[in-house]
């Protein structure tokens, strides 16, 4: 993929998704945009060998063309000589969501807007 395209991409889904992995497929259907991603084979030590995928994890990430988003993340897994598991640690998601940590962000200050607008309006006296 050349440098353009994935400048763009960083503005369209979090950074490090598209630092640390591939997109290898993408579905639209029923107004939803499910995008597939893998990780790239970057073992987190040297002398680890690839041993296949973590189950796939979901993220919602913000819409786009009023389409919701939906990160399909398959999370790589290494093998050490002796067969003990490794992986590299990412924080794709705000702790206790299933949202990217954008968008919980996004949301989260939306709603401390709306909480004080509803308070300010409140306070506002009735003549």
């Amino acid at each position: 993929m050349n440098d353009a395209v994935l400048e763009v991409l960083k503005f369209v889904f979090p950074s490090e998704v598209i630092d640390f992995f591939d997109i290898v497929k993408t579905e639209n259907f029923d107004n939803v945009l499910h995008v597939y991603f893998e990780e790239k084979n970057n073992p987190p030590s040297n002398g680890l060998k690839s041993n296949g995928f973590y189950e796939e994890s979901c993220i919602n990430d913000f819409p786009l063309r009023d389409k919701k988003v939906i990160l399909h993340i398959k999370r790589r897994r290494w093998v050490d000589d002796v067969g003990k598991s490794y992986s590299n640690d990412f924080q794709l998601v705000a702790l206790g969501t299933r949202y990217s940590n954008e968008f919980a962000e996004f949301l989260k200050k939306i709603s401390r807007q709306q909480r004080d607008f509803c308070r300010t309006a409140w306070e506002i006296p009735i003549h």
